[in-house]
């Protein structure tokens, strides 16, 4: 096809610089979004005389037809620099010179502006719905496991005693925090650029509130030099997945973990997991490895539209046709892991038993012995130094701390009485953390119905 710039031109464009130029085989997924813009472009058009109403019916009637063509798999997107150029080109083939006039008051600059936030804003919606269902599934799980008792850890050492559902509300407090910063990134990129022109707007009266509210933005963009060259909103999308990727690379590095023969916590469906060609016995948890490796690759993508940003003057330059391919690569990578990651944590199998045998060693209930003494009236730091002999005293003889006989906790201090085998036990060591945010069952209900009124409230 021809190219929209050729008038000054009296030679080809020299090839090599037509394959770095092109950006029809990233950019043609935006199909559906030029079409959009340019019907709601050429209404305004018409609405304000710039064109007539004849040709803007042309227009419109043309345009659907190209998008129900590249639907349907019946016409292939070829052999243009970009899709503004193609669906341009295509549109005046079909109408004649009605099609001329679409771009009457336009520019690819605030064109591609255009279909590119409205692109992104819908993959947004798209991820947050996603996270929406991660967060039920977190809800739905925990409420099975509110009283499933694990060992906690800091530094991977055995700490505490928690509960499974306890673990699952700390990932689902990291999600309902990943969705509030794409609400609020969704917000800020919810202007309508269209109407800015290559960078000056134009000398046509345009009305850029009728185009706006013809596709539903929130508003108008203020500037025009801003509102071609802003790719705030990629860098902010960029960032705000790279820590939703994040959180969810944490959550998978958990289950890798408890998927070990080490651990043997969880055990994942057969369908998602993967085999060795050579180890017959070997069960893999490739989903969460590649989940964890493709977080790296979201995290390079935000570094490369940083670096493509950081150096540009105003307005639109070309180095910002990097944007797309980064950008698209990270909405993909995104909605994708969630896709696998909800029905492979909805299936993972919990091992309660091998849960709670691990919770009884590594003394995690040594915290509660030293806090019992210290109800019975020692000062912690020599409660605290009580305990520790005592657990190298149990390390020497290989006992828990709960089959130590009492004589002999007595000889470690005489305060120790029966009741103490009750204080350590590990539910109620759990059902004793009852503090906001803690790990007991009826606190941990209660953050279950604050995640799922938050579902409620964003659906």
């Amino acid at each position: 096809m021809a190219k929209l710039w050729t008038g000054r031109f009296a030679k080809e464009t020299d090839q090599t610089l037509e394959t770095l130029n092109a950006s029809l085989p990233f950019d043609q997924r935006l199909y559906k979004q030029d079409i959009t813009g340019s019907m709601a472009h050429a209404r305004m058009l018409a609405h304000q005389g710039i064109i007539s109403s004849e040709d803007q019916k042309k227009i419109q009637a043309g345009l659907e037809s190209i998008l129900a063509d590249i639907e349907t798999g019946t016409l292939k997107m070829v052999d243009a620099e970009d899709i503004h150029t193609f669906v341009e080109q295509e549109l005046t083939a079909r109408i004649g010179d009605a099609g001329k006039r679409l771009h009457t008051a336009r520019s690819r600059n605030d064109q591609v502006a255009l279909d590119l936030r409205m692109y992104t804003m819908e993959k947004t919606k798209d991820i947050m719905m996603l996270v929406l269902d991660m967060l039920r599934s977190l809800c739905d799980r925990s409420k099975e496991h509110l009283e499933t008792v694990m060992p906690g850890y800091t530094h991977l050492q055995r700490a505490q005693p928690v509960t499974v559902a306890h673990v699952w509300m700390a990932y689902a407090n990291m999600l309902k925090r990943d969705y509030r910063r794409l609400s609020n990134a969704l917000e800020l990129m919810d202007e309508m650029p269209l109407g800015s022109g290559a960078l000056a707007s134009t000398t046509y009266p345009i009305d850029r509130q009728y185009v706006c509210d013809q596709l539903g933005f929130a508003r108008v963009t203020d500037n025009s030099m801003d509102g071609v060259s802003d790719r705030d909103y990629c860098m902010e999308m960029a960032s705000d997945l790279s820590i939703l990727m994040m959180h969810l690379s944490r959550m998978c590095e958990e289950i890798i973990l408890w998927c070990s023969w080490e651990f043997r916590f969880v055990e994942l469906d057969d369908a998602f997991s993967t085999g060795s060609s050579i180890m017959p016995q070997k069960k893999n948890p490739d989903v969460c490895e590649l989940i964890r490796g493709k977080t790296g690759r979201v995290y390079g993508h935000l570094m490369t539209l940083l670096t493509m940003q950081k150096g540009l003057s105003l307005a639109y330059n070309k180095d910002m046709q990097e944007d797309k391919e980064a950008l698209f690569d990270i909405l993909d990578t995104v909605e994708n892991s969630l896709k696998v990651m909800i029905p492979m944590f909805d299936t993972m199998k919990i091992h309660k038993d091998v849960m709670k045998q691990a919770a009884l060693g590594g003394f995690i209930n040594a915290t509660d012995c030293a806090d019992y003494l210290t109800k019975k009236g020692i000062p912690f730091r020599d409660a605290y130094k009580t305990i520790g002999q005592l657990v190298a005293y149990c390390i020497e003889h290989k006992l828990a701390l709960n089959e130590v006989p009492l004589e002999v906790l007595q000889s470690f201090h005489t305060v120790f009485d029966q009741d103490v085998y009750h204080a350590i036990d590990l539910k109620t060591c759990i059902e004793g953390r009852n503090v906001i945010g803690g790990p007991a069952p009826k606190e941990v209900a209660r953050q279950i119905s604050v995640i799922e009124q938050f579902i409620e409230d964003n659906e």
